[in-house]
């Protein structure tokens, strides 16, 4: 049953890690839109490859608010969802090891 505590302490590390990770690199593609970098620059494309997958789903769904004030506010909703996930999904894992480690 240990080893089953383990793996899931080590998940949900991971994830927390991972979450965080996204976090930062929509933070630093943030900013850099505010001073309209250079498109070829890789760091820019890295930027963009890493955060578009997650970015696009909330950009469909607020598309009719974005055009009105024509700011991409997808990136708030998307801070949302990682602290969401953050505080609800690895707490669960942690807890769900927590519960069977006696």
């Amino acid at each position: 049953m240990f080893v089953i505590v383990y793996i899931l302490k080590g998940l949900a590390t991971i994830v927390d890690i991972g979450l965080m990770l996204l976090y930062w690199l929509l933070f630093a593609r943030v900013i850099l839109s505010w001073v309209n970098p250079d498109p070829f620059n890789p760091l820019v494309q890295f930027l963009r490859r890493m955060t578009d997958p997650v970015l696009e789903p909330f950009r469909r769904i607020f598309l009719p608010l974005t055009m009105r004030i024509h700011v991409d506010i997808s990136p708030i909703f998307v801070f949302f969802a990682i602290v969401f996930l953050r505080r609800s999904l690895v707490g669960i894992i942690y807890y769900v090891a927590y519960m069977l480690s006696g």
